[in-house]
């Protein structure tokens, strides 16, 4: 199975219980027992280390993935807030092709059409998205060279993600402060649907180098 497939799979995976959504509000996201890690190959995956405000992450020459369900009352998130820091780095790679495409950190944020997150709810079938062209994700990443804001194409999502670049390859410790609903415009078109389920990746397969990095304080308003 590619990697494409498997996390097209794992976003369905992300969606909340069918319940109707309250107005959102600030709230951090704890780095908890709700987030679950797959991994993307039999013979290598990341490290993460959950501890409630901050996920740890150490990738060596792997690629795996965690996510969690964002919770109803958070599905009209607008915008988002988290710290990340890391130690070690890949190098630049380009993340606009396949293959190759080595990057510190992925934070992604899914989406899907309000009435569909509330029919499809939490007994959601991994298959159900695979053929789906409903879902929309943002991919904000810690790689590549290029300036910050640059959005690329997916090369694993095709046009149901984009990727919007914030820090170029290297270390460093940075806060970030995003607008979910005006990055999913550009990046889209229209208004985004409820924000269902959130993503944190890293990827040293291709490079065959190391990552230590964390993700801390992360909240969506």
């Amino acid at each position: 199975m590619t990697r494409s497939i498997l996390i097209a799979g794992l976003l369905a995976a992300t969606l909340a219980p069918a319940l109707a959504p309250t107005q959102a509000f600030a709230e951090g996201v704890s780095f908890d027992k709700s987030w679950t890690t797959q991994r993307f190959s039999l013979f290598s995956s990341n490290k993460y280390g959950f501890n409630g405000n901050a996920m740890s992450i150490a990738s060596d020459g792997s690629v795996s993935l965690a996510y969690a369900r964002v919770k109803p009352g958070l599905w009209g998130a607008k915008a988002a807030k988290w710290s990340w820091a890391v130690n070690q780095s890949v190098p630049a790679t380009d993340l606009a092709k396949k293959g190759g495409d080595d990057r510190n950190a992925s934070l992604y944020f899914v989406f899907l059409p309000q009435a569909e997150a509330e029919a499809l709810g939490a007994k959601a079938d991994v298959r159900k998205l695979l053929t789906s062209e409903s879902a929309r994700v943002l991919v904000y990443v810690w790689g590549d060279n290029r300036g910050r804001g640059t959005v690329l194409a997916s090369p694993y999502l095709g046009t149901r993600g984009k990727t919007v670049l914030l820090r170029a390859a290297g270390t460093g410790k940075f806060s970030e402060s995003v607008n979910l609903a005006a990055d999913y415009k550009r990046a889209f078109g229209g208004t985004a649907g409820a924000l269902v389920g959130l993503a944190v990746s890293a990827d040293s397969d291709d490079t065959k180098t190391a990552i230590r990095a964390s993700i801390s304080g992360l909240s969506l308003n």
